[in-house]
């Protein structure tokens, strides 16, 4: 049967007028056929009953499995309730400033600056700042971020309900930016945040951010995810971001981002901007993360971090080839330390680091941040590569031992070939002060100077690193330096392994 013309006009009249109305809202929306009356009511977009039906008929028969119907405004109105301004006052002090008022009472201080009688200067100088932050749980525990609170003299906390309290600071992890503060006084009918687990969010999930930016007041804004697991953005020293298109400007540091469930997925934590606001890209903590953080504070007092003793590296294309493995599948360890963890199960430099119990590593971050994820006497799984053959361990993570080495010695020499522009030296107690090796290392020889412009150093190969290894056998003095360069000297490429002051790494020197 044909369409009729008339029918035809009427969706496409319904559907131009959808869109229409959509942008005036300040978004198009794609409407999926079980969530049109909560999308609508987000927006503030009225269409009318035909208008939904024709794009009910435009969702795929299985929106309502992928789609479940979801109000947000209730969603919103059930979550505002556990979201809370923390006000912070701080007195900050220069070096050597005791916070005291210079010294008036000299009568000719006094004439000079025409003060009067009684007048004193006031001995501090105060500042306050505001954030966010979230009720989890209903003994008034509140979780924030550090640099909301740090070095607060006072925490007042102010709930939806406008009702006020003192709060103090249980614990704190600056290499997170995570805080957990406790309410004091009458904490009846407080309203809770439920945890989610932030590991099932997928890219274009749908969150709320709550918060109190520019200090306005409880404000709520919606977005994406727009991508998870982001490290390397300099905010602190764990990093495994949830970033998202939902508005997050100053004042929402410590607010929280819900899926639409409303449970709690992520703590807002910073944003990307050259303008100061909201540009489009906000940063927030995964809940897992942070509550994992909070328990080891609260019942511990500090945050307890799970240890391998191993230097890592990403694998990039170059290395391996080197390595014969598949590039961007896993991570090489540069290192292992000595009675660590790590080497009492087993793993050795050179490895490559593949799986975390069945989780796939792709990154150094990654890796890092989930072997701090688990406290200390926890076993872990852990595969590798090891000479291109698959090796499973059993690991018990530990914490951080001291310890030192001796060192041995030999003379300077200069090589040519592959490897020509390096002068290096047998590892002495003069050189390791000059260029402050670490006494773990014992073997190898000093890279004393690398002439310009030569393979290695565009390679990365400077003076004071020590070359342990080429081409995976090891450097234990000039004269294994000298017979295993002569080897590599007409090679396609040169693998090194350099220890430096922040740890050992491969390099790979190519003509």
């Amino acid at each position: 049967m044909q369409p009729r013309p008339g029918l035809i006009r009427l969706c496409t009249a319904l559907l131009f007028g959808a869109v229409i109305g959509a942008n005036v809202s300040g978004s198009i929306l794609s409407i999926p056929q079980s969530v049109p009356r909560a999308v609508t009511q987000q927006t503030g977009t009225t269409l009318t009953r035909a208008a939904e039906d024709v794009l009910g008929l435009l969702a795929p028969a299985s929106a309502e499995a992928h789609y479940p119907a979801v109000d947000l405004a209730d969603v919103a109105e059930r979550s505002t309730a556990a979201v809370v301004n923390v006000s912070s006052t701080k007195t900050p002090k220069a070096p050597g400033d005791s916070g005291e008022s210079p010294s008036m009472e000299d009568p000719f201080f006094r004439q000079f600056f025409g003060l009067p009688p009684g007048f004193s200067m006031p001995k501090q100088r105060r500042s306050q700042s505001l954030g966010s932050g979230v009720v989890v749980s209903a003994d008034g525990i509140v979780l924030t971020n550090n640099h909301v609170v740090e070095n607060a003299d006072e925490i007042r906390v102010t709930l939806d309900d406008k009702r006020e309290f003192d709060a103090t600071v249980i614990g704190a992890d600056p290499k997170s930016d995570v805080a957990v503060l406790r309410l004091k006084g009458d904490l009846k009918n407080l309203h809770v945040l439920p945890f989610g687990d932030s590991d099932q969010l997928r890219l274009a999930d749908t969150v709320l951010a709550i918060g109190n930016p520019f200090g306005v007041g409880q404000t709520v804004t919606m977005g994406i995810v727009s991508a998870t697991g982001r490290a390397n953005v300099g905010i602190a020293d764990y990093e495994d971001f949830i970033q998202t298109d939902a508005a997050i400007n100053p004042g929402n540091s410590g607010g929280a981002l819900l899926n639409i469930r409303g449970e709690l997925v992520g703590i807002n934590t910073a944003i990307v901007s050259r303008s100061g606001g909201y540009q489009g890209i906000g940063f927030a903590i995964p809940s897992n993360m942070a509550r994992q953080i909070m328990t080891s504070l609260v019942e511990t007092g500090k945050v307890q971090r799970g240890w391998l003793g191993v230097a890592i590296q990403p694998v990039d294309r170059d290395l391996a080839e080197a390595l014969g493995i598949d590039q961007g599948r896993g991570v090489l360890v540069a290192d292992v330390t000595a009675k660590s963890p790590a080497a009492e199960a087993g793993i050795e430099r050179g490895d490559v680091i593949t799986n975390i119990d069945e989780k796939p590593i792709d990154s150094t971050g990654q890796l890092r941040n989930i072997i701090a994820g688990h406290r200390v006497g926890t076993r872990i799984k852990v595969d590798v590569i090891r000479d291109k053959t698959a090796k499973v361990f059993q690991v018990e993570l530990g914490e951080l031992p001291q310890g030192k080495e001796d060192e041995p010695q030999q003379q300077e020499h200069s090589e040519k070939g592959l490897l020509s522009g390096i002068s290096v030296a047998g590892l002495t107690a003069e050189n390791r002060d000059q260029f402050q090796i670490p006494a773990a290392v014992d073997k190898g020889v000093l890279v004393t100077s690398v002439e310009r412009n030569c393979a290695a150093a565009k390679a990365g190969v400077v003076p004071g690193d020590v070359i342990m290894e080429i081409n995976r056998k090891q450097v234990r003095n000039v004269a294994d330096f000298r017979g295993l360069a002569a080897k590599a000297a007409d090679g396609k490429s040169a693998l090194l392994l350099l220890a430096r002051q922040e740890g050992t790494a491969f390099v790979l020197v190519k003509p």
